[in-house]
């Protein structure tokens, strides 16, 4: 193992759990490269992988995980349920899938992809995690790309609050409305494409900031996200750049940063509407 170059905070969920508020995004790592990424993001610090069935490397990722020689126990794993397996007894199988292809016992978040609301089945799909959840197969549960009306849904006819909310989530799009009604409800917010699938880099604004700080400007959102609260899950498959974006824990933006980033807001997204999916 490497020495650790940065260690990230953890956030409490309200199952008692806790979560690394950094970690490694895999999606798009092709299955053969899965393993050296995360042995390599595991070295750099990271104790935090977030995979899915829909990105076809959970097989890489848990040989990432053996690799590395950290104990299974201390590293957060996330995967998902993909729009394909939606339904009680089909959740039910894809989750024993992701397990095998793993070869991991638990796993410490399993999320709904998409609540895809035109097949109408995601509280089903919701009861079926929370008996993965009452088993001891996932330890924490929770959804992805939820807007507050999908998790409102969930709320009234279930009975496990979701742990954690993971959407898209980067200075164009800063989710105002979906931070505060998760905040309110004891959710975490968890923000994919914090970079905006690496949109915002050469944004003069960010670049200004990040000259001040002596950072790069991905370390500048990166800490962005680290002082809204968010948990965010930057991806890369090169080693020096997964230890640069760990690298954001010794330093903090200010209140004209944090206006500054606020002013660019657009409303833009790199992926779909969660009511379009």
């Amino acid at each position: 193992m490497m020495t650790t170059a940065a260690t990230s905070p953890s956030l409490p969920l309200n199952d008692g759990r806790r979560i690394p508020q950094l970690g490694l995004g895999v999606y798009k790592v092709a299955d053969s490269d899965a393993a050296r990424v995360v042995e390599t993001a595991i070295g750099s610090g990271y104790r935090h992988i977030d995979t899915a069935t829909l990105y076809n490397n959970e097989r890489g990722v848990g040989d990432g995980v053996r690799a590395s020689g950290v104990p299974r126990g201390d590293i957060f794993v996330t995967t998902k349920v993909w729009d394909s397996d939606h339904g009680y007894d089909r959740t039910m199988r894809a989750f024993d899938s992701s397990l095998d292809l793993l070869r991991f016992d638990y796993v410490d978040l399993y999320l709904i992809h998409w609540p895809v609301p035109s097949k109408h089945l995601f509280v089903d799909t919701w009861r079926a995690l929370e008996a993965i959840r009452s088993e001891g197969r996932a330890l924490s549960i929770g959804v992805s790309n939820f807007a507050p009306h999908h998790i409102e849904l969930l709320l009234t006819e279930t009975e496990i609050v979701p742990a954690v909310n993971q959407v898209e989530l980067h200075p164009w799009l800063p989710q105002r409305g979906v931070r505060d009604y998760d905040w309110a409800n004891g959710i975490v917010t968890e923000a994919w494409s914090p970079l905006a699938r690496g949109r915002v880099i050469g944004d003069r604004v960010l670049e200004s900031i990040a000259a001040r700080h002596g950072k790069t400007t991905a370390q500048v959102v990166l800490r962005w996200h680290i002082q809204l609260g968010n948990v965010v899950i930057p991806k890369s498959v090169s080693a020096a750049r997964i230890a640069e974006n760990i690298d954001v824990f010794d330093f903090e933006l200010d209140a004209d940063d944090l206006s500054a980033i606020a002013s660019l807001e657009s409303g833009a997204r790199t992926g779909m509407d969660p009511d379009a999916h």
